[in-house]
């Protein structure tokens, strides 16, 4: 299946705006589109939410292994706006890419930093895509880097999908020195979603209340049907 991230917020909006949560949280509705779209993986989106907050790393990461063949064909879930907001965002000569998917905005960071990319899973398109970057596989919740190791961190469609979203959050904080940098989907909370996302944030309260206390000036807007959130930190020119 191939679709755009504009054609997909078209069909989200249809379903979770317009379907009646009746239906919208019903197994034996969704099962129906479910089995249309994913054929035999349709069990693992549909069990997901409830069997992932116990399953181990290795169990965890298999998950996203066994739904990649049959996951909407596109390059990034960001749009063009989206990119380049993030990319207006970038600041200082060292960027980690915490979740960098299939490596469309590392290709485009590594044009203006040196950048590190991380992923539970890399790919080879990933790595043929910003063959510059250093890549390593790492969960975002326990990043094997010391503190304040990056001037930029960004973090992209990848915090909904998080089992420990307090932890992952601190981590990606922990390795901020100057800008941090996230992107979420605006997206209701269902019982039953086409993707493995754990974690929702519908409106800015919810993101404002889940992200807790910034560590530096924090500022949100939404930008390509996502929530494009930054913290920045004073450097120490402009710290008392």
């Amino acid at each position: 299946m191939k679709f755009s991230r504009q054609t997909a917020l078209k069909f989200h909006f249809i379903l979770d705006q317009l379907l009646p949560p009746l239906l919208r949280d019903a197994r034996w509705f969704m099962s129906i589109p479910f089995r249309i779209l994913y054929k035999d993986r349709a069990h693992v989106f549909l069990s997901f939410k409830e069997k992932a907050w116990a399953m181990t790393e290795e169990e965890f990461a298999q998950a996203y292994r066994d739904v990649e063949p049959v996951l909407m064909e596109r390059d990034t879930d960001l749009t063009d706006e989206a990119i380049g907001a993030v990319l207006g965002e970038i600041v200082g000569g060292d960027v980690l890419e915490a979740g960098c998917g299939k490596g469309v905005l590392a290709g485009k960071l590594v044009e203006r930093a040196r950048v590190t990319a991380t992923d539970i899973i890399i790919c080879d398109e990933a790595r043929q895509r910003a063959s510059s970057a250093t890549f390593l596989e790492a969960n975002v919740e326990a990043l094997p880097f010391p503190d304040c190791s990056f001037d930029t961190v960004v973090c992209t469609h990848t915090l909904e999908h998080v089992r420990d979203l307090g932890k992952s959050l601190s981590e990606l904080r922990r390795l901020t020195r100057h800008k941090l940098v996230i992107v979420v989907p605006k997206q209701r909370p269902y019982r039953y979603t086409f993707d493995l996302h754990l974690h929702f944030f519908p409106y800015a309260s919810s993101l404002l209340g889940a992200f807790g206390k910034p560590v530096g000036d924090a500022r949100l807007r939404e930008v390509g049907g996502d929530w494009l959130y930054t913290e920045t930190l004073a450097t120490e020119a402009e710290r008392p």
